[in-house]
């Protein structure tokens, strides 16, 4: 995966099996109307969640997360990589403005710093292979400078790719060849520091990118073509995946290096396996196997596991899929999207407090024709400024006609745009607002209203007025609209 928000699932009390370390998430923000903190924190302990990774130092959650009882794991994004590598100074800045500071002042349970997010991946062409190291470096030595080097540890989120097996088989394992040698010094320094080896595995990606991939290898319930490595069987490829990397470590000096599994999960939006029947199939079957304490084969006791992701996030960048959008166990909102047993008589429980825009939507004018010649270009518009991947091919609402395609569309832009005066008008005439819920019967597609960040403004801030303020909606919509205007401007008819 290229960017974030995980659910992690660490290891508590399930049932009679006692696991390490508590149930715990990542938690994203990259929304164009993100919940707020307080909601969140709120949901992450309902829900028994004593952890969280952050993909970045984002003030709001790092402020609502003082004195919530939370661990948190902070994020460096890779576009800040060469600052840090380039001086400690940099570095030492960066720790007392987002580590030292949080948690002196706000009494916020910093646990990790994860520096940069899969910086070694080979899309990347080696953009970052000469910065991160140091970067690391320097952020550990500003950590010590600060008193916090005991307390506090650093590592890097890597991909699975920068393993690999030529045998076909986990003993195989070896670290990539174009990468080894960094691989171990990084590996090395963070064994100095008594710091943790931090992977993320994705088996839904395994599949997306493999049409032949067996798919019940992707799952826990066993698979007709198992993978064995001498006396070792594997039925599922996270087992084999793990394996791999604890092969690759052993090899070269290191059989006990701990392992953090960042990110793992499964989308239910955007492509034809993401659905929300296979995620509760995989997510369940990971909590079942933490509830006994199951591990792989080469390391019996489970791992700490980041589950990707907490919450849905409408402004991520599609680059690797229109799926990236939709790994939350929670719909942007909060909501449940499935049923998950956490154990022990747990289940997820949805947030409280969220308040909504007005209960009205924006869609294609009954009267309307799609042979109008600004049709199209009305579509595009609307899908290039909000989210229109639930459309694509194998998704909740690819499925639609032609109408309700454009209507889905409208009412995406309508609500990101958060219903404003005028915002219904820019289709040429060939839009309506409704205030009867448009989504279709018996279909999993649905016509979202946005949360209405300004009454939220208001609750956390009575004080302040909101006219004052910018929505977080448009700021990050602005973010979105950089990223993501080349990627989004597609028509489905």
């Amino acid at each position: 995966m290229i960017s974030r928000c995980t659910f992690a699932v660490l290891f508590f009390v399930l049932g009679k099996h006692f696991l390490v370390n508590g149930l715990g998430c990542n938690w994203g923000t990259r929304a164009t109307h993100p919940l707020p903190g307080n909601i969140v924190v709120k949901l992450m302990k309902d829900n028994g969640f004593n952890k969280v990774k952050l993909f970045e130092a984002d003030p709001l959650a790092l402020r609502a997360l003082g004195r919530s009882g939370i661990q948190v794991m902070v994020g460096i994004p890779n576009d800040m990589l060469a600052s840090l590598a380039s001086s400690v100074s940099v570095a030492e800045e960066w720790v007392s403005r987002n580590v030292s500071y949080y948690i002196s002042n706000r009494g916020v349970d910093i646990r990790y710093v994860a520096v940069g997010n899969e910086p070694f991946l080979k899309t990347y062409n080696n953009q970052f292979t000469r910065t991160a190291f140091p970067a690391l470096q320097n952020v550990q030595a500003a950590l010590i400078k600060a008193g916090l080097g005991r307390d506090v540890k650093v590592t890097i989120p890597l991909n699975a790719d920068v393993y690999e097996t030529d045998a076909g088989v986990p003993s195989g394992g070896d670290f990539r060849a174009d990468i080894r040698d960094l691989m171990i010094s990084i590996i090395k320094f963070l064994d100095n520091n008594g710091a943790p080896f931090m992977v993320n595995i994705y088996p839904f990606l395994s599949l997306y990118a493999d049409s032949h991939f067996p798919i019940e290898y992707a799952f826990f319930d066993g698979t007709s073509s198992p993978v064995v490595d001498g006396s070792v069987t594997y039925t599922n490829v996270f087992d084999a995946n793990y394996d791999t990397l604890v092969s690759a470590l052993e090899k070269n000096g290191f059989p006990s290096m701990p392992i953090i599994i960042g990110e793992v999960g499964w989308p239910t939006d955007g492509d034809s396996n993401a659905k929300i029947e296979f995620a509760r199939k995989f997510n369940q079957g990971l909590l079942n196997r933490i509830s006994r304490g199951q591990g792989t084969p080469k390391r019996p006791s489970p791992p700490d596991i980041y589950i990707f992701s907490l919450i849905d996030e409408d402004a991520k960048s599609i680059e690797p899929g229109n799926f990236e959008r939709h790994w939350g166990i929670f719909y942007y909102d909060g909501t449940i999207k499935y049923p998950l047993n956490l154990g022990n008589n747990r289940n997820l429980t949805a947030a409280k407090g969220v308040h909504y825009l007005a209960r009205q939507w924006c869609i294609m004018a009954p009267d309307a024709n799609t042979m109008d010649p600004n049709f199209p270009q009305s579509i595009n518009f609307a899908c290039t400024y909000a989210d229109c991947t639930s459309l694509g091919y194998g998704s909740s609402c690819g499925g639609l006609d032609i109408k309700s395609n454009a209507s889905y569309a409208f009412n995406m832009y309508y609500q990101t745009m958060n219903q404003q005066k005028g915002a219904c008008d820019q289709f040429h005439g060939l839009s309506v607002i409704t205030r009867i819920d448009p989504s279709p019967r018996a279909s999993s597609c649905k016509y979202e209203i946005m949360i209405d960040t300004s009454r939220h403004e208001k609750d956390e801030n009575p004080g302040t007025s909101s006219a004052g303020k910018m929505h977080n909606s448009l700021v990050f919509l602005a973010f979105f609209v950089i990223l993501e205007f080349s990627s989004l401007l597609f028509l489905i008819l």
